[in-house]
Order: C-alpha cells, then structure tokens, then sequence
C-alpha cells in the first residue's frame, strides 16, 4: 500500500505532462534558431503550450483508456513533424517555412531537382537536433500511461477546453498591450518573428488564420509626421488627385489608402533626375552575393564596377519570409513583400506599372529581357516576370541550349549565350538577370561553380566554406566581365548601365549548430552585430561613361533602387506609391529590416530590445523628444508595411493607375 501512494505521488497530471513535452520541443527550436533567446517568447510559449495540452488531453478521453497514450503520442508525433520540419527548413533558408509554400508547392520545389542535394544536406546537419526533438514522442509511447495520472471521465472531457480558452483570452489581452506583440498578432503578422514573440504553434494558428483562410485585416495607418504642400514640377508625382478619389471611393480599405497618399511626401527631382535617359539599362539581383565577394585580386571585374561607379556606403539587404523571391520582390516594385505568401507570385495578375520591365516598354524598347539560370517555373516567375514586363527564359525555356545543368548553375555560361538576344549597336534595351552561381552550399564537393573556380581560391588562408563562396563569386565576376566585353563590342558600353545587389545576405556561411557566425568572425576579424551589421551590404551602379561618380552615406536599402533607377532614367512616376524612396534625393536615409527595426541619418532602433540608439549623443535635447521620434519612425514603418500589403492584396496600380486613368 505505501509503495503504491509513493508510486502514484511520482505520477503528473496528464495536462501537465502534455505541456511539458511541447515547450520542451518550443524551447529547442528557440535555442537553436533564433538569434535572441531571452525574449517575450519566454512568457507566451508556455501559456499557448498549456492551451494545446489542455486541447489535446480533454479530447484523449474521447478514446478508451487503453488508447489513450496512442491517441496521445500521435499528437505529440504530429508536432514532432511539425518541429522538425521547421527546423529543418529554417537550416536551410535561414527563414521558417509557412503553410502558404507548402499549398503553392514549395516544399515540392525543395525535395526535387538539384535543390534537393541541399535539402538532403540539411537533413543530415538537423539530424541531432531533430533526435532531441523526438524524446517527447518516445517517452509518451513507451511510459505515458506509467508517468501520468488522468482524472477525469469520459462524459467530463470538454471541461478541459474552458482552461484553453481562458489562458487564448489572457494571452491575447497580454499581447495587446505590448506595442510590439500587437503588431505582429493584429496588422502585420509575420511568422518569423511571430515565432520569436509566441512561439511555433500559436505561430502556424496565426499563419493559417491571416494567409490560408485569409482573416480580413482592417488597414489602420498610424498617425506620422510626413505631410506637406507639393508642386509637381519639383517632384516626381502624377498630377491626379488622391482627395477626390477619397470622396468618390466606398470602400473603406481603398479609402484609407488614398488618404495615406495624399498625405505622404513625394520626393524631389535633382540633378541626376534624367542623367540616364535614354540609356540601357541591365539589372542583376545576385544569389546570397555581398560585400565580402568583391576583391581586385579574385573578382576584379565587380571591384571596379563598385569603386568606379555610385558608392553607397550604407546600403542593407534586409532577408525576408521568402528568401530570393522576397529579395526579387522588394527589388523589382519597390515595395515591403507581404508575409506568409510568395508576394511576387500574388503580383502576377496586378498591374505593375512601375517595373522596370514595363516602364521601357512603355518608353518604347522593344528588347526587354529577363533570364534565371534555374529553373523556368521555380518560385512561379514564369508568371511574375511576364508581368512586369519581361520576354522571361530560364531552364525549360531556353536557357538550357547554353546553359549547363549542373548545380549551381553557371552565371558566365547564362550571361555568353544570352547577350546577342538584345544587345544592338542601334535598338535600346533592358535586361534583368536573377543569377544562381552563388548559391549555397559552398563545399567543392557540392557546387559545380566553387569546383570549377577552385584553383583560384585554394591556396587562400581561410575556410574552406569561404574559400568556395568566393570562387562562387568569381564566376559572377567573370559573367559581368563578359558583360562588359560585349558591350564594348557592340559599342554601348558608355550608355548603358548596370545595377548589381544581392536577393539577401548569404546566410549558406553559417556554420552548423553551435558556432554559428564563425565565417564572419574570419571575415571581419570580429563577432557580426547580427541585428544590422549581417545585413549591411553592396549597391553596384556602374556606368563606363560615368566619372566622378558620387559616394551616398545615407543608410538606404532594397526598396529605394527602384525609385533611384526610375529617376535616373527619367521615367514620370509618383514616388508617393512606392514604399522606397529615390537615394539620390533629399530625402532623409531610411534601412528598414524585416523585423521593423531600422537605421536612420539619427542612429538605429532594435525592435528586437525597443532600443533607440543615436548616432550623437546631443541629438535629442530631451528623453521626451527622442521617445516622440521613435514612435513617429515606427508608426512610419509599420504604415509602409501595411500599405505595401494592401497595393498587392487590391491590385491598387491598376485601380488608381489604369482604371482612373491617372498616370
């Protein structure tokens, strides 16, 4: 009888055990994929985790007693799936998966084709991480019913929903009050930092919630200082009016968007408002290209497009939700991607005016090409490139007749084959490249592109991992050498332009579980600030013709080079509908990052530790003015993250731009 009680005061509650198994597994992926630990996450885990076990333990008494524990570690197996797959994912994206990628075929997209050597690859690195996920699942099948204590009857087992909606209506009362957790939980829901704020569960509720199911979110713009009287003749706006169609519009989402325009401040013309017009123009979006690829012994064709052409001192490539398609998508439009879709994607169907492709269509020119040296329909762009504009070809679509199919691919060989398509010595034209050379893994053994330029880097004191993402990069430099040659060929080297930027950092150089920014501590000589610093990257914008070419201190990042190239080349915009803003301009320097964190000309703000800090220390002449402007900043931000949501969610270019013929 003794040892009985001893044994039953051993027991948990079945609720609690539940609990324990799914914070435990909460608690691993925090630990090992993000770079905060001690957060508000710590506070929100546990109570949405109690809220699950309670779920999953009042339904277990639907089920005999003797199925329970099967019924149990089922649950816990399906969140095991969960967790790992998740950590998988975010090993290799630097980014966590959402429900969208999985209906719209990403997951299909990772587990086929030369991608999927890489995803192999993750697996294998995740593979302990992923054991330790799976201690709960073990336990709970071998030793549940030994370990845990049930109290309730069958006819009683809804009792146990009352406590989960209890702890839902706290937690979301909790939530509200904090100005950074609101955000992310009411109008701009993002999984990778809701994760960060709430955990992985109530994180995919969130996404299902806001992008499957597609919860209507009311557009509220916060209050900011950005109003002032116009003259278009000094701006780049369109002369129609924002006021009119505020009183004429019905809908109250459309509404409040034109008001938001008409308040906010265009940007000026100046003197190089033109400098190109009349140009070609070539863009490329880079693959995980950076700062760190440029050398004049290894890339000596990139070092002197950056030290010759327009340097920008403080650019940022933030990383969003969806990694190269995102860093595509700011690039391309000029506006914040919406998270928990694949943005550029959802634009295929809107109307783009301002892209690059369609604004020289518009001018005229014919030869207008874009070309991917991976697959035609990765990340859908045989849709999204096509509407922007674009006589688009990658692998499947004619790519593949120059290009071999190895993995990465090569940037040379897709830059030889495709240059005769439109460079003309008397037809203008514009060409975009999204390259592939620089993709992760950087090991010889695994990428053609750091095999092939091995020779160059093998005798570099380094790691191997840098020595293969730099002889990635030289076969950029050589494709960009090629470039150049052809041109001067054709003679249009001197009117024509070329814009080089990453799609995102390249996160394919942090190390494995542990040491993880180890590669950046070889480059810098140092630890990486990781709230900006690993964002901090390289704008090419490189014209032979042009000397003297200014150096911008101001911070700016991927949304402003479209505003920038747009007034470069003369193009008539309205700068007040992009969320970027011209570089080149008098308007004031703003990096935003995807977390809402960013860099003005005053100092920076992590919105990871709400910490504002100025560039001088005499810049505020009181506490009261600084917390003023830091609200002002981040209502401005939050504001362009909504605002940019709701131009694709609308298809708001082609309401205010083609159906009111206001352009």
């Amino acid at each position: 009888m003794t040892d009985s009680i001893k044994q039953k005061d051993f027991k948990l509650p079945g609720v609690i055990y539940i609990a324990l198994c799914i914070i435990y597994m909460e608690v691993l992926v925090k630990l090992f994929t993000h770079n905060t630990f001690f957060n508000i996450g710590l506070l929100f885990m546990p109570i949405f985790s109690f809220a699950t076990s309670f779920i999953i333990y009042g339904f277990s008494f639907l089920f005999k007693e003797k199925n329970r524990r099967l019924f149990v570690g089922g649950c816990i197996c399906l969140l095991l799936v969960l967790f790992a797959t998740q950590t998988i994912y975010h090993r290799f994206f630097n980014r966590y998966l959402i429900v969208y990628s999985i209906t719209g075929g990403g997951i299909g997209q990772v587990l086929s084709g030369d991608i999927a050597r890489n995803t192999l690859s993750a697996v294998l690195i995740s593979t302990p991480l992923v054991l330790a996920l799976a201690v709960p699942t073990v336990i709970t099948f071998i030793f549940y019913d030994k370990i845990t204590v049930c109290k309730v009857p069958n006819k009683k087992w809804y009792i146990y929903l009352v406590p989960t909606v209890i702890l839902h209506i706290t937690a979301l009362s909790v939530i509200s009050l904090i100005p950074s957790t609101s955000v992310i939980h009411s109008g701009l829901f993002d999984p990778n930092h809701s994760i960060e704020s709430f955990g992985v569960l109530y994180t995919e509720v969130l996404d299902i919630k806001y992008n499957i199911l597609n919860f209507p979110q009311k557009l509220v713009i916060e209050d900011e200082d950005d109003s002032q009287l116009v003259q278009s003749s000094a701006y780049n706006i369109s002369n129609f009016d924002f006021e009119k169609l505020y009183e004429n519009e019905e809908d109250e989402t459309l509404k409040t968007m034109h008001k938001y325009f008409s308040e906010k401040s265009p940007t000026h013309q100046n003197e190089y408002t033109g400098m190109y017009k009349g140009y070609n123009l070539i863009t490329v979006v880079a693959e995980a290209f950076s700062p760190y690829a440029i050398s004049e012994e290894l890339t000596p064709t990139l070092y002197k497009m950056k030290t010759d052409g327009f340097d920008f001192t403080s650019f940022y490539t933030p990383i969003w939700g969806v990694s190269t398609s995102d860093g595509e998508y700011i690039v391309s439009t000029g506006l914040i991607p919406k998270s928990g879709v694949w943005s550029f994607y959802e634009s295929s169907e809107n109307y783009m005016p301002y892209c690059l492709g369609n604004m020289f269509r518009a001018d005229g020119v014919k030869n207008v090409y874009a070309y991917h040296n991976n697959s035609y329909t990765y990340y859908r762009r045989d849709l999204s490139h096509t509407n922007i504009g674009y006589n688009y070809k990658a692998l499947g679509n004619g790519v593949e007749k120059y290009v071999e199919n190895v993995w990465p691919q090569s940037d040379l060989e897709m830059v030889s084959g495709s240059v005769s398509d439109y460079i003309s010595s008397n037809e203008r034209f514009h060409a975009y490249y999204m390259t592939v050379s620089g993709h992760l893994e950087y090991e010889k053994d695994k990428n053609a592109m750091a095999s092939k330029n091995w020779e160059y880097v093998k005798d570099l004191k380094c790691s191997e991992q840098l020595k293969g993402y730099y002889a990635c990069n030289i076969e950029l430099d050589r494709a960009m050498e090629k470039l150049l040659s052809e041109l001067e060929k054709a003679g249009v080297a001197d009117k024509t332009v070329i814009m080089i930027t990453p799609d995102h950092y390249p996160y394919g150089l942090e190390a494995d579980i542990g040491d993880e920014y180890s590669v950046w501590r070889e480059i810098l000589g140092r630890d990486v600030e990781t709230e900006f610093e690993l964002y901090k990257s390289c704008l090419l914008l490189y014209c032979p013709s042009t000397k003297n070419a200014p150096t911008v201190e101001k911070p700016c990042y991927s949304a402003d080079i479209l505003p920038t190239l747009l007034n470069l080349f003369g193009f008539e915009y309205d700068s007040r509908l992009l969320m970027g803003s011209d570089i080149l301009s008098q308007s004031e320097g703003l990096a935003v990052m995807s977390n809402h964190s960013f860099i003005s000309e005053l100092g920076r703000y992590n919105a990871t530790t709400e910490e504002f800090i100025p560039n001088d220390e005499n810049t505020f002449v009181s506490e009261e003015e600084k917390e003023e402007y830091i609200q002002d900043m981040n209502s401005r931000i939050n504001n362009i993250f909504k605002i940019s949501a709701k131009i694709l969610e609308t298809d708001y270019y082609g309401y205010v731009l083609r159906d009111n013929n206001a352009n």
